[in-house]
């Protein structure tokens, strides 16, 4: 077969998997990856990230429709809660996160991209080598909560929208049995009542999902894939001026006796293009 001939039966095969299947904007699954780039080795990472990976190994795939890249100076990493996090080890681990949209039913053609892109990346050497990946974890959509109804954007532009800043709150239930409650209790009392009045427009709630065992060897499977539930805050104000009310979040989650907060971590968005923030994470 000439490669002319493949390429024609290359082109066919995307017309044809474009013409079937789910194609909403509905956010059904999310990517959400927190990372450290090595000490002495941030301005090398950002750059990188910002200019290649956010890109080709990310938003140029099939079905992954919203991305956005926030960050966390060390003023930011020091309002973290819990000390002893079960997710990041320090506390104060994971400068970056990136959080991506995925077009709802499409999350295992997705995977499979993802898990041949980022071969290729690596073998070409365009992988940077010197980071942790700390929390790094592909979730199904469970709900979203909204301050102010109908009115607003809805969670499909959460990612696009100019939000100030993020919120990622990971809470665990006693066991698998009693997720389902957890999810219920902050969805109907808690999710509804924190939010009124707040800067926090919206939340949004996922469960983690097992990672494929093709993954590259440098990403970790989360633990409590069976018991956890991951929050996206987003909040209309910088989280440095609204924190006081985020300090109660794990003590209300533990009196409720549904689980319990491991990790409450506040965030704002990089300025792509440029490395504003870099000199401020140590």
């Amino acid at each position: 077969m000439s490669e002319e001939t493949r390429e024609e039966t290359r082109s066919e095969v995307y017309a044809e998997l474009a013409a079937v299947g789910p194609y909403g904007v509905r956010p059904g699954h999310a990517l959400i990856t927190m990372v450290e780039p090595h000490p002495g080795h941030e301005y090398a990472y950002n750059r990188w990230y910002e200019d290649d990976h956010y890109y080709a190994g990310a938003m140029a795939m099939p079905w992954m429709f919203a991305g956005r890249r926030w960050v966390a100076t060390r003023e930011l990493q020091e309002l973290r809660s819990p000390e002893d996090s079960a997710v990041a080890r320090p506390t104060t681990a994971g400068c970056y996160l990136s959080t991506y949209w995925i077009t709802e039913g499409r999350y295992d053609d997705h995977m499979k991209w993802t898990v041949g892109i980022n071969k290729r990346l690596n073998r070409d050497g365009r992988v940077y080598q010197d980071r942790t990946h700390v929390f790094t974890s592909f979730q199904d959509h469970e709900a979203t909560v909204y301050r102010d109804g109908a009115a607003g954007p809805r969670d499909l532009h959460a990612l696009d929208h100019p939000y100030a800043g993020l919120v990622v709150e990971v809470v665990d239930a006693d066991g698998p049995d009693e997720r389902a409650a957890l999810l219920e209790w902050l969805r109907s009392r808690h999710l509804p009542k924190r939010l009124a009045g707040s800067p926090a427009a919206m939340v949004t709630v996922f469960r983690p999902t097992p990672l494929p065992g093709d993954r590259m060897t440098y990403v970790k499977q989360v633990e409590g894939v069976d018991t956890r539930l991951t929050l996206l805050w987003f909040l209309e104000a910088d989280p440095r001026t609204c924190w006081e009310p985020f300090g109660q979040e794990g003590d209300l989650v533990r009196e409720s006796g549904h689980g319990r907060v491991e990790l409450l971590a506040p965030f704002i968005p990089t300025v792509p293009g440029t490395d504003r923030y870099v000199d401020q994470l140590r």
